[in-house]
C-alpha cells in the first residue's frame, strides 16, 4: 500500500511530499513495517510507526492515534493517520486494492478520475478519464462485465470512485498510491534503461 501525504498542511507554504509504503498483515491489520522517503518529516513518521510495530499496533490504531501538531500549519490528520486510514479501508473491506504491477500486456479497464486538466498535463496511456464529479452521471460508459482499476493523483478520489462503483454493482479496485506511484514506477523504469 502506497500513500503520498505532505509533511504539514498543504495550504501552508513549503509542504513537502512524504512517499510511504506500508506493509501490514491481513485480516487483523497488524503493522509489520513501513518505508518512507521525502525531504521533510520522514524520520518522525517512521519513528511513530516503529513504536507502533514494537507495541503490536494495528492500522486501526494508526488511523486514530493523536499526534502533536501546531494549529497554524499542521494537519489535524498526520501522514501516519492518513496511511492508517487507507490501510484500514482495505482491511475492513471498504475497498479492494490493486498494484500497478498488475498492468501487464493484457490490461484491465483503467479509469482515471482526475480532472481533465490534470490528465492533459500527464496522461496515463490507455486510461479512460471520467472526473470524479462526473462519475455518477457517466456510469453507462463503463463496462459492467470487466473489473475496473481506478486511479487519481494520490488515491483519495479513486477511493471515493471505488465506493460509488461498488454501490452501483461494478467490480472495482483502487490502484495503490494513484498517479504519484505510477510516476515513481515510470521514473524507475526509465532509470533502468
Amino acid at each position: 500500500m502506497y500513500v503520498h501525504p505532505v509533511h504539514h498542511a498543504g495550504y501552508y507554504p513549503g509542504a513537502k511530499t512524504i512517499h510511504m509504503k506500508r506493509l501490514l498483515c491481513e485480516p487483523d491489520g497488524l503493522v509489520l513495517g513501513a518505508q518512507a522517503v521525502g525531504e521533510e518529516g520522514v524520520d518522525r513518521r517512521i519513528d511513530v510507526i516503529a513504536m507502533a510495530i514494537e507495541s503490536g499496533a494495528t492500522v486501526f490504531d494508526l488511523e486514530e492515534v493523536g499526534l502533536c501538531y501546531a494549529l497554524q500549519y499542521g494537519s489535524a490528520r498526520d501522514a501516519v493517520n492518513l496511511a492508517g486510514m487507507a490501510a484500514a479501508n482495505v482491511v475492513r473491506g471498504d475497498v479492494g486494492l490493486a498494484a500497478w504491477s498488475e498492468m501487464g500486456p493484457v490490461r484491465p479497464f483503467l479509469l482515471d478520475v482526475r480532472e481533465v486538466d490534470e490528465v492533459s498535463e500527464d496522461p496515463i496511456v490507455g486510461a479512460v478519464n471520467i472526473p470524479l464529479g462526473q462519475l455518477q452521471g457517466r456510469l453507462n460508459e463503463l463496462p459492467r462485465e470487466r473489473e475496473i482499476l481506478v486511479t487519481c493523483r494520490a488515491g483519495r478520489r479513486s477511493y471515493y470512485a471505488c465506493r460509488i462503483l461498488a454501490q452501483q454493482g461494478f467490480r472495482a479496485r483502487n490502484l495503490s498510491g494513484g498517479h504519484r506511484t505510477y510516476e515513481a514506477l515510470c521514473a524507475g523504469e526509465r532509470a533502468q534503461v
